[in-house]
């Protein structure tokens, strides 16, 4: 169904406020995020801006969907330019293009991944944990289809604590259905390549190993090769 003039004219104002938000955000930080702010470099009110975000926690929760949304489109374009049967190649080039975006654009990756601001409650409504279930799907679907094309070990589920059986289902579930039969080893072993592969790039953003390494990629690489063949991908990655 077309839009209307007013629905493209709003469109175009939620827009070029969360471009105004991100600009501040780059500059001054998620503390430096206002209402008023946004308001008077837009040349709008304070009150004329609440007609858009009722708040500043339904800002900053717009911003965080629209982040984690861009992450996982620029994920998807690399692991769409391979072949659908390239498990490999998808799940290594949507590794490598969670790095190269969140390199990119880290106040955004501190925004997702950080809490954007003390007291911030995420509206009820909002549509962040969706887009991180994107991003959690996106990695999850390529990991579970290479395990069932080509097994790799993974641990016996009585090796996994119950309490994190039962986390580990909900999740699977959450990311492929009710019909989701993928053994809980292999959840696991998902959750913990999630935890080096995410922790290692949390690193390089904030520069937590500047004082030892001036250059990630190699070490990046090396985990990634690392963990390739714990999951029986190529020896050595491209």
């Amino acid at each position: 169904m077309p839009t209307t003039r007013r629905e493209r004219m709003r469109d175009a104002t939620l827009l070029e406020i969360k471009e105004v938000a991100r600009e501040h955000l780059r500059v001054q930080g998620p503390s430096g995020i206002s209402l008023r702010g946004i308001a008077r470099d837009l040349g709008m009110t304070a009150p004329a801006l609440y007609r858009y975000y009722a708040s500043l926690d339904d800002l900053l929760a717009a911003m965080i969907e629209t982040y984690t949304n861009e992450m996982c489109d620029a994920m998807e374009v690399a692991r769409d330019a391979l072949p659908a049967d390239d498990l490999d190649g998808r799940l290594v080039a949507v590794t490598r293009a969670f790095r190269d975006w969140s390199l990119e654009h880290r106040p955004e990756f501190a925004m997702v991944f950080g809490a954007p601001v003390p007291g911030f409650t995420e509206p009820e409504e909002a549509g962040v944990q969706q887009a991180g279930g994107r991003l959690g799907a996106i990695f999850f679907a390529l990991f579970i289809e290479l395990w069932r094309r080509q097994p790799f070990p993974v641990p016996p589920d009585e090796e996994i604590p119950p309490a994190l059986r039962r986390q580990l289902r909900l999740f699977a579930t959450a990311c492929c259905g009710e019909d989701d039969d993928a053994p809980l080893g292999v959840i696991r072993l998902f959750a913990g390549s999630w935890v080096r592969l995410y922790g290692l790039v949390a690193i390089e953003v904030f520069g937590h190993m500047d004082f030892m390494i001036d250059d990630m990629n190699p070490l990046f690489e090396a985990e990634l090769n690392d963990l390739a063949k714990t999951i029986g991908l190529k020896k050595d990655l491209p």
